[in-house]
């Protein structure tokens, strides 16, 4: 028997949603004066996601870089959204853009993306498209890798192409602390999703 395909309608609506618990640990009045308070918030997230079973191993947090203000922050949606897209970049980027009512959060100031894991091949994208000025990442694609993600094609000439955009990049900032959390998600039977079924 054929199945008949899914066929999207106009008017239908995708949901991107943080968890409930969110709103428990983020302090939106807090300023946040260094990289050790940013990173460590990415990383709670991610931290947080896998103990509450709520996605995968990864965090991310956007900060004013004048006011060191948080903007918006997201964590790994894809398999309780069922959406392959919602990596805790793209969901920190679109909620913060939202937030805003913007499509960009370029601003003189700046912005600045802090990420428990190196970006994947989409995130990189995301990431550029985003308008932020600064990437801080803090695992390392091989410790995503090593526990079976797969990160796509991505290379040193694209850490080099963020950085002519005119992106600050720094790379494997407290990789230790995230390495941890994606090392427990694995060994406590985390699922591991490459857009193949399993």
């Amino acid at each position: 028997m054929n199945k008949i395909p899914f066929v999207a309608t106009p008017g239908q609506a995708v949901t991107v949603e943080l968890p409930e618990w969110v709103a428990e640990i983020i302090d939106w009045d807090k300023v946040y004066r260094s990289d050790e308070e940013k990173m460590a918030l990415a990383i709670e997230l991610s931290k947080q996601n896998v103990l509450r079973g709520t996605g995968g191993p990864f965090g991310t947090a956007i900060f004013d870089r004048a006011s060191g203000l948080l903007v918006g922050v997201g964590v790994n949606r894809v398999v309780p959204l069922t959406n392959s897209t919602l990596h805790g970049e793209t969901v920190a980027i679109m909620l913060a853009e939202k937030a805003l009512g913007a499509f960009t959060l370029a601003v003189d100031t700046g912005r600045e993306l802090f990420t428990s894991c190196e970006p994947c091949a989409m995130c990189m994208g995301a990431v550029l498209w985003s308008g932020v000025n600064r990437l801080v990442c803090a695992g390392a694609a091989e410790d995503a890798r090593a526990i079976g993600f797969d990160e796509g094609p991505v290379f040193e000439q694209s850490y080099d192409y963020l950085k002519n955009a005119g992106i600050e990049v720094v790379r494997q900032f407290m990789r230790a602390d995230a390495k941890a959390v994606l090392d427990h998600y694995k060994d406590s039977g985390g699922r591991i999703y490459n857009g193949k079924e399993s």
